[in-house]
């Protein structure tokens, strides 16, 4: 892992304590320019009142390993999500999940990602597409 990297991911774990992110319990297992995977072991509380993995956790973990992926091309930048779309394939129940983020194109202001979520035997269970517009960090916008 070079420096940026490294210290990109620094940043990145230092904004996350506290926020949704971490409340949520996500881990980020892998990360490398363009592709990411996080997990969440899956706990009563992600849990809808059917007994399966809350639509919003999905929502949350497809958003953030997309937008992980997309921080990755524009790391001096700041991304936010302007479309994200999800297609729920099969129930999750308790246990470890996996969710992975990649890019399929990018341009100098907008993302295009695409992600998937894995349950424990590494069925696919939701895919969804997100698209990331890069906002300047600097004054100037």
């Amino acid at each position: 892992m070079d420096d940026r990297t490294a210290a990109f991911l620094h940043r990145l774990n230092q904004a996350a304590q506290g926020t949704f992110w971490d409340y949520l319990g996500a881990r980020l297992e892998s990360f490398s320019p363009g592709r990411v995977v996080v997990s969440l072991e899956v706990q009563p509380h992600h849990l809808n009142l059917i007994g399966i993995l809350h639509g919003g956790v999905h929502a949350t973990l497809l958003d953030s390993a997309m937008g992980l992926a997309a921080m990755a091309a524009k790391p001096d930048d700041n991304l936010v999500t302007t479309h994200l779309n999800i297609h729920y394939l099969s129930p999750v129940g308790l246990g470890n999940i996996k969710v992975t983020g990649e890019i399929l194109h990018s341009s100098r202001k907008m993302i295009t990602t695409q992600g998937r979520v894995y349950n424990a035997d590494g069925e696919l269970c939701a895919f969804g597409t997100g698209t990331f517009r890069v906002i300047s960090r600097s004054a100037d916008g």
